[in-house]
């Protein structure tokens, strides 16, 4: 069970508070950020929002101020004088924006990635429609494993995260057909020799390490893939991207509170 520190959903017409809605299933878009510290930081909190803008205009979800808005309502519900360690996350439809605060959970490195048939709608957005997502989540310890998306024989990325698969020392992403995220396009301005390709069920046994990275899990190495008897066999460049993300983390901005 996820215990919240906070949930509000407000009109977006108007920014009436209203009755929580959590917007799972809607035609929208939402983003989850790590909240951390005090007076807080949010890592990546300026892409996040500006990725966020981006996709709202693309599902045609708009209002002048909307920016302002969102803003508005975080600083009314953040507290410089509380510790964080949560996941915050902003969703909005045509109609309501909801925010919400949930413990972030660390992922163990004893890490294991169960491969579900499932393929999200739109992937290339960070859209509401995950509730089959969910349903496979809700069933797990998020900090021991997380399901795997696979189409067509074909894995893309997790129920989380985006995935990143080493052999022989060369670092290897999908081809496409799955979202981008913050953190993962943070390590690609980071390491430029990450290549595209398909991802095959049947050739995850040839990877040395699969990695998962994204705002709740930060940098998680797999250790198992149990319905395949895949095993990690180094942990080297899980050590190199963990070291990249701490120094993110040290030279992230305080939030700024109007």
């Amino acid at each position: 069970m996820v215990t919240f520190l906070l949930k509000k959903s407000y009109r977006l017409r108007n920014l009436q508070e209203i009755d929580f809605k959590d917007l799972w299933g809607d035609h929208g878009i939402f983003t989850t950020m790590w909240i951390f510290g005090k007076p807080p930081k949010i890592l990546f909190f300026k892409d996040h929002l500006s990725n966020l803008l981006k996709s709202l205009k693309k599902y045609k979800i708009k209002k002048r101020s909307i920016k302002s808005d969102i803003l508005q309502i975080l600083n009314e519900n953040l507290s410089k004088k509380k510790n964080y360690n949560h996941l915050l996350r902003v969703a909005l439809n045509k109609n309501t924006i909801s925010i919400s605060l949930r413990k972030r959970l660390i992922p163990k490195l004893n890490f294991n990635l169960k491969l579900v048939n499932l393929k999200r709608e739109k992937p290339q957005f960070k859209n509401l429609k995950y509730k089959k997502i969910l349903f496979h989540l809700s069933k797990m310890d998020n900090t021991k494993s997380d399901i795997g998306l696979v189409f067509n024989k074909k894995l893309f990325e997790t129920g989380t995260s985006n995935l990143l698969f080493v052999k022989n020392n060369k670092i290897f992403t999908p081809k496409k057909d799955y979202y981008e995220g913050i953190t993962y396009k943070f390590f690609r301005s980071k390491i430029k020799k990450i290549y595209k390709r398909e991802i095959f069920v049947k050739e995850l046994l040839k990877f040395d390490e699969i990695l998962l990275i994204g705002s709740g899990k930060g940098v998680a190495s797999v250790k198992t893939i149990k319905q395949i008897g895949w095993k990690r066999k180094k942990v080297k460049h899980y050590n190199i991207f963990l070291k990249y993300y701490r120094s993110a983390i040290k030279n992230s901005d305080l939030y700024k509170f109007n």
